[in-house]
């Protein structure tokens, strides 16, 4: 069964801005997210699951973890989460602070705004469009 971790990207302001982070960083390799927890639920992380960043206190893009890998520093063993380059932007859902990664169970994970635009377009019925961020805070107070 596939479980999803969600993170704050610390310092980012816009999914443009971690792409270009993590653009730069895979000149050296493949994109590396180092933890200093090895998850539990590994095996249902690599069942397909992402990592799903907290930009700007929104979820607001994912990324498929691909493999685990064993680091070492000076305060011990991390755990480095290897990440699919591609950024799947999703539907913006508000999310508290919170320190490290929490589990995202599949039923709670925002879709994707490709599978939204999907949707919208086999509707030809829907007047207006609102942004995303008023969606978000909508959703939040449970209106929609």
């Amino acid at each position: 069964m596939t479980v999803h971790l969600i993170i704050i990207s610390v310092g980012v302001t816009s999914i443009d801005q971690l792409r270009s982070l993590q653009q730069r960083r895979m000149i050296a390799g493949p994109l590396c997210h180092v933890t200093k927890q090895w998850p539990q639920r590994d095996a249902e992380l690599l069942d397909g699951g992402s990592v799903y960043w907290i930009i700007q206190g929104h979820i607001a893009v994912r990324q498929r973890i691909t493999e685990f890998e064993r680091l070492y520093d000076t305060d011990g063993e991390k755990c480095g989460l290897i990440l699919d380059p591609e950024l799947v932007e999703t539907e913006l859902a508000v999310r508290n602070p919170h320190q490290g990664w929490r589990y995202l169970e599949v039923e709670d994970a925002p879709k994707d705004l490709r599978d939204i635009v999907e949707e919208s377009n086999e509707d030809e019925d829907s007047e207006g469009e609102m942004s995303p961020e008023m969606a978000a805070e909508l959703k939040s107070l449970g209106l929609i």
